[in-house]
């Protein structure tokens, strides 16, 4: 899932990447991989390859540097990790779960994710003028016009488990310390027993709609999977705001709904034909 696409671009680039990265994923799922690895593993290779608008393909702030944040979740045991605002860091999506599985806590922020990072042994950018590129799609005029953009992945495995993981340098120009729905557990990224969500779209609103655990409530009172998005996706309309979801399900629905120009997104599942696409 990647969001902010501008009508008439090509994005020829990312689809193929997003196919190669699905079909990775499907294989390593298929070979009795873990659902939270497999998510963690998709994130970290969309923040590294600087297609995307997260990790290496971010944006700096309006003080002049990247700011990344991000956030994992398993959904058998609700366990969590995000970091928030931190800096230089290859995979904000590894440190955080670096923080789910080594610290009592679910979130790090700035200097204290920067170093617990050091501490542990997570890749750390050692150029951070020379290391950030524009990904693919994305102007400099872009910069100064809020575009925004997320990567996310969630996962069913063959277990049963399911696990949700989402990533962003946030909104291009976004003041010193903002922070979006991205690494909120609940608002970004949710995973339980019946279903893993990753949000993306304008932060603010997304957490002021709920995000990720309002679905997750309305389906679990029985709604439909595509009936919880399209409500939450309402409200942030609503609300002003954009935004597009990822979620599947234990029983391995998936659905990938926006309001916004376009989503470039991928799925595939058992008995589901692969799904790459940008616009609809």
């Amino acid at each position: 899932m990647v969001p902010g696409p501008v009508p008439g671009r090509d994005y020829a680039t990312t689809e193929a990447h997003l196919r190669r990265l699905v079909l990775t994923c499907e294989q390593r799922l298929v070979a009795g991989d873990k659902a939270l690895d497999v998510v963690e593993f998709a994130v970290a290779e969309l923040e590294s390859c600087g297609l995307y608008v997260a990790g290496k393909g971010s944006a700096p702030n309006s003080a002049g540097y990247v700011e990344l944040d991000a956030s994992i979740m398993h959904g058998p045991t609700r366990a969590a990790g995000a970091v928030v605002a931190v800096v230089n860091v290859v995979n904000p999506v590894r440190v955080a779960r670096g923080v789910m599985q080594k610290t009592s806590h679910v979130m790090l922020a700035g200097v204290g994710a920067l170093n617990f990072a050091r501490e542990h042994g997570f890749e750390i950018i050692a150029d951070a003028a020379n290391y950030y590129v524009l990904p693919v799609g994305v102007t400099a005029d872009d910069i100064t016009e809020q575009k925004h953009g997320t990567v996310g992945a969630v996962a069913l495995d063959r277990s049963g488990e399911l696990a949700a993981a989402t990533s962003t340098g946030g909104t291009f120009m976004k003041l010193e310390g903002r922070v979006g729905d991205t690494p909120m557990i609940g608002a970004g990224t949710w995973a339980d027993d019946d279903i893993a969500i990753s949000c993306t779209g304008t932060g603010e609103h997304i957490i002021r709609s709920g995000g990720a655990i309002a679905i997750a409530h309305l389906f679990r009172a029985g709604a439909s999977l595509q009936a919880a998005c399209d409500e939450v996706l309402a409200e942030i309309k609503r609300l002003g705001g954009d935004a597009g979801i990822i979620a599947v399900t234990s029983s391995g629905e998936i659905v990938m709904p926006y309001n916004s120009d376009g989503m470039k997104r991928a799925a595939v599942g058992s008995g589901r034909p692969l799904v790459v696409a940008t616009f609809e």
